[in-house]
């Protein structure tokens, strides 16, 4: 993805995240990943499918996360980070 494309997510994905949706997701306090409880302020916005990788800032592809399932997923898509899981290793495409 082109760096002006890049931008132009992240700049959607920052005025997502003042939204009335976006804080109604947060107030929930759970982690799309693990599931967890947590403070609002402490979740953090992911993009299921990551920029770098072709997704998009909407609705249907960003969601509340823990940082450290953050920090974990990196810039893998759902279905690397299952095949990542059963393998036990890391994987590259």
């Amino acid at each position: 993805m082109d760096d002006k494309k890049f931008k132009i997510e992240k700049a959607k994905a920052r005025k997502l995240r003042q939204s009335q949706w976006w804080q109604q997701k947060v107030e929930s306090g759970i982690c799309h990943y693990c599931g967890g409880n947590f403070a609002a302020n402490v979740l953090t916005m992911d993009h299921i499918v990551p920029i770098s990788r072709g997704g998009k800032s909407t609705r249907g592809n960003l969601v509340p996360a823990c940082k450290n399932c953050n920090s974990n997923k990196k810039y893998y898509t759902p279905a690397e980070i299952i095949l990542k899981e059963k393998l036990d290793q890391d994987v590259c495409f």
